[in-house]
């Protein structure tokens, strides 16, 4: 599984990252993280506002930080 954020660095992307880990390790899931910053390819995605949570290449959320349950929601039915 591929997880990517989608934002510029800041503290909400970071959380972001962090409670995106943090599920991922409670569900005991292998998964990989990869940060996009470029702006070029965050556009690509088509999202309006960052931070933003991609799953194996599906944007589950933009412009917010999820709760664990949403995240966890998506992780195991990306599974």
């Amino acid at each position: 599984m591929e997880i990517k954020i989608l934002g510029g660095g800041c503290a909400k992307c970071e959380r972001l990252e962090k409670l995106a880990r943090e599920v991922v390790e409670e569900l005991g899931v292998e998964a990989t993280f990869a940060k996009v910053k470029d702006l070029d390819a965050i556009t690509a995605y088509d999202i309006v506002s960052t931070p933003a949570l991609v799953i194996d290449g599906e944007v589950r959320s933009s412009g917010r930080i999820p709760r664990e349950e949403e995240i966890a929601a998506w992780i195991q039915a990306a599974r």
